[in-house]
């Protein structure tokens, strides 16, 4: 009888979990930050811990995705944290990061041939970014500002990280900052050179986070719980299985081998959120006048940095 009771609810839970609504997540194209959650796709630990998933939008930018929450299209994104804090700051989002994804990992990139060699020298030129408040534009003006130099001495411009290389090949950008393997394409493809790693800016800082929209948070936690799980033995399966893994970045961004390793040299995957990190971004992004939250309690209120740690089993 205790055998077929058991079988029973197995069964139960089987079912449960096949005709759930499956969580809504969204990424960022080609980031190779996102790495855990194709890893997790790929390797079925979102099947072992019994929740369906369904991709709900690919965007090209943090700001992009967050507006998916505003749109109720997501429930779950991996995203930057400054679009992240700048979104619920200003309103437009209601989320809070469950975990971190990674911490460094962009780039700013000049020209092959280009005869910048510091900061100092982008000086009347032309910089792309992926976005205004974007991890990498707080990033670029991190490093202008560390150096004392005026943020009016550079221009700025958005593109996309896909449309990047070509504009640097063109002469229409005179660098670019970006998350990788977008930096490393272009220096595998001789276009570009590395001038500052995001390490060299900010070492160690918090990148790409985990979150989740606050409504769907409260009404379905111990579901975001197995995502947070499945995300947790990811990290832990890049950590012992770079090169499987490498073999999943090449697939989701479709850039060779090569690239990918010249990429992931520069990215360090993390479950931990970084809270000090979190809190350094929420004051860089009220300095620059991005966000006008000027509640001491903010960043708090903006993660969970003990949900990872009770979400594991």
């Amino acid at each position: 009888m205790k055998k077929i009771i058991l079988s029973l609810t197995a069964l139960f839970l089987l079912t449960t979990s096949a005709f759930a609504d499956p969580v809504r997540v969204g990424y960022l194209q080609s980031d190779i930050h996102q790495l855990p959650f194709w890893v997790a796709l790929e390797k079925g630990f979102f099947e072992k811990e019994g929740v369906p998933v369904t991709i709900a939008g690919v965007f090209k930018a943090g700001p992009e995705l967050m507006s998916g929450f505003s749109a109720g299209v997501l429930d779950m994104g991996y995203v930057g944290a400054a679009p992240t804090i700048t979104a619920v700051a200003n309103k437009a989002a209601d989320v809070v990061m469950l975990a971190q994804v990674n911490t460094e990992g962009s780039a700013l990139v000049v020209g092959k041939d280009s005869p910048v060699k510091s900061i100092g020298d982008l000086a009347g030129k032309t910089v792309a970014i992926p976005g205004f408040s974007t991890v990498q534009d707080a990033l670029f003006r991190k490093a202008v500002t560390a150096q004392g130099l005026s943020l009016d001495r550079q221009k700025t411009i958005v593109l996309k990280p896909p449309e990047m290389i070509s504009a640097l090949r063109s002469g229409q950008v005179d660098a670019f900052i970006a998350w990788e393997p977008f930096p490393a394409k272009a220096v595998s493809m001789d276009a570009g050179k590395y001038l500052l790693y995001s390490r060299d800016i900010w070492k160690d800082h918090p990148c790409c986070v985990l979150v989740a929209g606050r409504e769907y948070l409260k009404k379905n936690e111990d579901q975001a719980r197995k995502i947070v799980r499945a995300h947790m033995q990811a990290v832990a399966y890049i950590k012992k299985n770079p090169r499987e893994s490498m073999a999943v970045a090449v697939k989701y961004t479709g850039m060779d081998e090569k690239t990918i390793q010249l990429a992931m040299d520069n990215v360090k995957y993390t479950h931990i959120l970084s809270v000090a990190g979190i809190k350094e971004y929420t004051d860089f992004l009220r300095n620059l006048k991005y966000i006008k939250n000027e509640d001491p309690s903010f960043a708090d209120r903006i993660m969970l940095p003990d949900f990872a740690g009770k979400s594991a089993k």
